[in-house]
């Protein structure tokens, strides 16, 4: 049902295609206050990229785990640049490909291929998780990473059933870029004119703290949050504002730790009263 959130101001820390979500709350009527978190850049030295392609072309992997459809996108970058886009995406047609959730499997799709199984958890515990239920000894593994996770448990968990695991890391973050946009985003909630903040990954909890603690600003940062409700994709994210002395008051019912159940646990949790603007 189409304008469920007609009204209300929602609050987006955007990060990995967070582009989809603003477009799915819009959808549902929401105004969108968009709060670019860090700028995504490719990785600064191509050469492990660039080297960990070639591997893929003249050795496909057994199995492609990836992480995230961002990740897929930059080694698209590196693979046309190189001019090899032809024989990268035949290697990657003849792995079998996990994925964390759907959005690496929309980014496979772009390039006319499927994921063979996706995590019911999008999160590294569910890739593990999903990866324990099959025999990967002496697989090859290539490993998509993304930045600001530290992925040994991961890679552990998947070498300890004897795959040997080859990662790649195709891009970093550039945070300092944002402050401005997080302390603005502060101010709003603060001056509550923001009916529910949404956050869907756990970096983004762990970001408004470091820059409210950076510029001094963190008993602030708390009075907002304390103002406005707090709505988490899932239990990791979750665990990160528990971590903050913060609890969400919307999370999805259920295990749907997606973007369209969390837009449905809002638009419920919302609806027992008038959007901000309108009561004021």
């Amino acid at each position: 049902m189409a304008d469920r959130l007609t009204g209300y101001r929602i609050l987006i820390l955007e990060t990995r295609e967070e582009a989809q979500f603003s477009r799915l709350l819009a959808e549902q009527g929401a105004e969108v206050l968009q709060c670019p978190m860090f700028a995504i850049h490719d990785a600064p030295d191509p050469a492990p990229i660039e080297a960990w392609i070639k591997r893929c072309i003249d050795k496909p992997f057994d199995d492609l785990v990836l992480l995230t459809g961002e990740g897929l996108r930059r080694l698209m970058t590196v693979v046309r640049r190189l001019e090899v886009e032809g024989d990268f995406v035949a290697a990657l047609g003849k792995a079998r490909k996990f994925t964390r959730g759907p959005k690496p499997g929309r980014a496979l799709r772009e390039l006319g291929l499927e994921p063979q199984l996706t995590t019911e958890k999008p999160t590294s515990e569910g890739v593990a998780e999903l990866l324990s239920r099959y025999d990967l000894g002496g697989h090859r593994i290539g490993l998509q990473l993304y930045p600001d996770k530290d992925h040994s448990a991961l890679i552990g968990a998947i070498s300890a059933q004897g795959a040997e695991v080859d990662p790649v890391l195709p891009y970093v973050y550039d945070a300092k870029a944002a402050d401005a946009n997080i302390l603005t985003a502060v101010d709003e909630m603060v001056a509550g004119r923001v009916d529910a903040i949404a956050l869907t990954s756990s970096g983004q909890p762990r970001r408004l703290f470091d820059v409210a603690a950076a510029h001094g600003v963190e008993a602030r940062l708390r009075e907002g949050l304390a103002r406005t409700p707090i709505a988490s994709v899932g239990p990791v994210v979750t665990d990160e504002l528990h971590a903050h002395g913060v609890t969400p008051a919307i999370t999805p019912s259920g295990e749907a730790y997606f973007m369209k159940p969390l837009i449905s646990a809002m638009a419920a949790a919302l609806s027992a009263g008038p959007p901000r603007n309108a009561a004021s």
